[in-house]
């Protein structure tokens, strides 16, 4: 590992990160372009009136909630046969539109100690180009803005745990992949009979201190992505994060890049990325290199039964040797209702970290209402 760290380094980082920067400066421009003639696809019925008095064009809120209950076991020594009975999320939300071109959401989890998870107000008038401020999801990886309703197993990836934000690998508490900021996103030139668009966008200012809270330093993260759709559903993309983290008191680089496909079809799914973390921990600023690589495959069985398979790999430190955990998944999936779902999952576990191999078996419900 230490003889092959320098490749994934600091310099194949920057010039990834100066042809992204490229690439979504070209994508905002062209999509700054669209709107002057995309408005000419509808007609509105009736022009509304702005004004203080005005109470009418606003969607009626939408209110959910949903529950993911669990049970786990493990025959990992130190574990005492696992946490047994628990909560996963709780989770309650609404939503809705005013004028059509103004969406709001906010969504609080009450598990644990409650919390607001997301808030924010998206102007999205056009296709091409929207704009989202508030708190909400990281444009960083294909997985983390799935719901976790649609992950197929029960949890994210080491991948989108250790460098998007959910319990990060710098010491960051976990954030749920979420942060503060502004974002602009698209999508550009409708293809193939159907029209798809070909191509995807999002380009992000974050404050990089994590959700609930202000900046704690003057510096901002960049996040954005570039997406290509060559057929409908297939999914082609690249990532980029240039930030970094601080505590008040140790501050660690965060600079990132993420390269995936994911395609989602008549309940057919495959979705696989890899990410390379440039910067150190609170704890070690000289560990600096890392990366993951997962792969995940979800077979329609029956409409009602979906059988999911994971390869899951992280390295800690690239510049020490055996310090991988990889976790290998067979989740079934019994999605008797849209709303509602039960999962069974295997996973194995080989921690050449520690030097502990051993098994796990997970039960999940979920519900939402």
């Amino acid at each position: 590992m230490g003889k092959g760290a320098p490749i994934y380094g600091a310099p194949l980082y920057h010039i990834i990160a100066t042809c992204m920067k490229k690439i979504f400066i070209a994508a905002c421009v062209a999509a700054l372009s669209f709107p002057a003639f995309a408005g000419n696809e509808e007609t509105s019925k009736e022009t509304p009136e702005y004004g203080i008095t005005q109470t009418g064009f606003a969607s009626k809120p939408k209110f959910g909630a949903y529950i993911i209950g669990s049970y786990k076991y493990s025959d990992l020594e130190s574990a005492n046969g696992g946490p047994g009975f628990g909560v996963r999320l709780v989770r309650a939300y609404v939503d809705g539109s005013i004028y059509n071109d103004f969406k709001y959401r906010l969504q609080v989890e009450l598990n644990g100690t409650p919390h607001i998870k997301d808030f924010y107000l998206e102007w999205a008038k056009w296709k091409e180009f929207s704009v989202k401020m508030g708190q909400f999801k990281r444009a960083f990886t294909f997985e983390n803005p799935y719901n976790p309703w649609d992950v197929g197993t029960g949890d994210y990836s080491q991948l989108v745990k250790k460098l998007a934000g959910m319990g990060d690998r710098n010491g960051e508490a976990s954030m749920g992949g979420r942060d503060l900021g502004l974002q602009f996103q698209g999508d550009l030139f409708p293809i193939g009979s159907d029209k798809h668009r070909l191509v995807h966008y999002q380009l992000g200012v974050y404050n990089g201190n994590g959700i609930n809270k202000t900046d704690n330093n003057k510096d901002k993260d960049l996040i954005g992505t570039i997406q290509f759709q060559p057929i409908k559903d297939l999914y082609i993309g690249a990532f980029g994060w240039k930030g970094n983290y601080s505590n008040g008191t140790t501050t660690v680089d965060r600079n990132r890049y993420s390269f995936g496909v994911k395609y989602e079809h008549d309940n057919w799914t495959f979705r696989s990325e890899y990410a390379h973390s440039y910067g150190g921990k609170l704890t070690d600023v000289n560990s600096l290199y890392a990366d993951a690589l997962y792969a995940t495959v979800g077979i329609p069985v029956k409409p009602w039964f979906k059988l999911y398979l994971k390869y899951d790999n992280y390295r800690d430190d690239l510049k020490v040797e055996n310090c991988s955990n990889t976790i290998w998944s067979i989740a079934p999936n019994f999605r008797l209702h849209k709303n509602l779902n039960f999962q069974f999952e295997y996973r194995y576990n080989d921690n050449k970290l520690t030097g502990k191999k051993y098994n796990e078996l997970w039960f999940e419900y979920y519900v939402r209402f």
